[in-house]
């Protein structure tokens, strides 16, 4: 039987013969992630970043060829070196970061938005796909601000590029004399926002119990009040990336009410991890509050299990986005936009921009709501199982119980070194990706805590025990100081973690539920 022909890399994926040419395509991509993974046998590659670095670029080789390989061998030797160099979201053991394992559905769904490559900045590069974008996001965005006069929500690429539209526009609407209030626990994406749009360095306010105090943001206001600043944009988290912790959302609108009245002040939540808890129905009420807000930042490849990036922010009344509106003749012409011809250019920063709401719709209609809300509330119970192990165990110490799916523990007795070593040492052997945070210990000194936040609601009971016992392993175990090694199948390679790559992390307060022994 002769061999099937090899493909045409020069084909097209759109158009009638698309299909036929990204079949085979598909089919060679599916091989090399099955094999990758295989290769890599784990949740992460072995042997820290030189070792990574190395295997993938032998297998690629040239970085600009003159002479290309085809599109069978390109596929094949990159997406294979990229699997077995991945960290893979979707094993039970890599759990380090708000790094969702996306779902089948929104990555097939991802495969057609690429295929037909709508562009989002002009009606004429993407009719169907902006009809879709306006009928979802305005729909979300109801869920979040169900008494707004008119909910719209913007698709951005994540937190900070919501964080940053929710300054931007709370700034149009206060005046340029605008401050940013905000507490420690926020994302580090709040002062970048304010060093991008020229406002004065945010006020940055304690939040000794992990979150932020409604007096003090009341006395900060009244002492902005006092030196004459003219206005300020309050930052609320609902979900802090080291704790998951929900600032008291209420409580904080009730602080800025009078504020709020005179137009002094303005309230945005980042919700980018918090957020999807309104879909369900025994977590809802840990983010009461958040329809009182001006803004809200979401992400849907956190709590939604997307492929990056799907994000949103959202506001009560889609006239506020008007200060976002531009006018370029090629785009946006002001005698179409008169002849009926819907004008895209001002739902985002960007101009030229993926058909990211694609993945979003197909996985609500695959799913519904409800069916979010399952995948919400199976993660939420492993964190809480997790929690529990952790609690049981003598040799562990655990932070607090999980306000959402993140759980923070470290061996009892450890010095923070010995800490951020276990974290290294099960980097650079491949076994499991934890995350790292510093928060207080139960005499209220600053301390380093592992991290693992729960993401794959297909985690089972036992993958969190194997969890807990490659921890103890590492602490019961620990190599000689300063010399880390790595063996891959025939070499041994000394490693180091050369960068730290991590979420912001606070020095928090220990939260008051949980007792000075570290009882709850």
């Amino acid at each position: 039987m002769a061999a099937p022909p090899t493909p045409d890399p020069s084909l097209l994926a759109g158009g009638p013969a698309g299909p036929r040419a990204l079949r085979p395509l598909v089919e060679t991509v599916l091989a090399a992630l099955d094999e990758g993974a295989a290769a890599r046998c784990g949740p992460l590659p072995r042997g820290g970043p030189d070792a990574v670095a190395r295997r993938l670029l032998t297998r690629y080789g040239a970085a600009l060829p003159a002479r290309g390989t085809g599109a069978h061998d390109a596929l094949h030797s990159l997406v294979t070196a990229l699997a077995e160099g991945a960290a893979d979201p979707a094993d039970p053991h890599c759990a380090a970061h708000l790094h969702a394992p996306p779902l089948a559905v929104a990555a097939a769904a991802d495969l057609a938005a690429a295929a037909l490559n709508p562009s989002m900045d002009s009606w004429d590069q993407a009719p169907a796909a902006s009809v879709l974008e306006r009928h979802l996001t305005g729909a979300l965005a109801a869920l979040v601000h169900p008494a707004g006069p008119a909910p719209d929500a913007l698709v951005t690429t994540g937190g900070t590029e919501a964080n940053l539209l929710g300054a931007l526009l709370a700034r149009e609407r206060l005046g340029p004399r605008l401050t940013l209030v905000c507490g420690a626990n926020a994302h580090h994406s709040v002062r970048r926002a304010a060093w991008l749009l020229g406002l004065p360095t945010p006020l940055v306010l304690p939040t000794p119990t992990g979150a932020l105090d409604p007096r003090a943001v009341a006395a900060a206001l009244d002492r902005l009040d006092a030196a004459g600043a003219a206005r300020a944009l309050v930052v609320a988290t609902a979900g802090t990336t080291d704790a998951g912790v929900i600032d008291p959302l209420p409580r904080l609108a009730d602080a800025l009410a009078a504020h709020r009245a005179r137009g002094a002040a303005a309230l945005h939540v980042d919700a980018a991890y918090g957020g999807p808890l309104l879909l369900s129905d025994a977590h809802r009420a840990k983010v009461a509050g958040l329809e009182r807000a001006d803004s809200v930042t979401l992400d849907l490849h956190k709590l939604g299990w997307q492929p990056v990036a799907a994000g949103l922010l959202t506001v009560p009344d889609t006239a506020w986005l008007a200060a976002l509106s531009q006018r370029a003749d090629y785009l946006n012409a002001e005698d179409d936009t008169e002849a009926g011809l819907p004008d895209l250019l001002g739902r985002s920063l960007r101009t030229t921009r993926r058909p990211d709401i694609l993945k979003v719709a197909v996985t609500i209609r695959a799913l519904g709501t409800t069916g979010l809300a399952a995948l919400v509330d199976s993660v939420c119970d492993a964190a809480r199982a997790l929690a529990a192990l952790v609690a049981a165990e003598p040799r562990l110490t655990l932070w607090a119980p999980p306000t959402i799916s993140t759980v923070l523990f470290r061996p009892a007795g450890a010095a923070d070194e010995q800490v951020a070593a276990i974290r290294r040492r099960l980097l650079a052997e491949g076994r499991a990706v934890l995350g790292r945070a510093c928060a207080p210990d139960a005499a209220g000194r600053p301390a380093l805590w592992l991290k693992a936040t729960l993401l794959n609601p297909q985690v089972q009971h036992s993958d969190l025990a194997a969890l807990i016992k490659l921890v103890l392993d590492q602490a019961d175990h620990p190599p000689e100081p300063e010399h880390l090694e790595s063996t891959e199948t025939t070499e041994t390679t000394e490693t180091t973690e050369t960068t730290q790559t991590t979420e912001t992390t606070q020095t928090t307060e220990r939260p008051e539920s949980i007792a000075k022994d570290g009882s709850r």
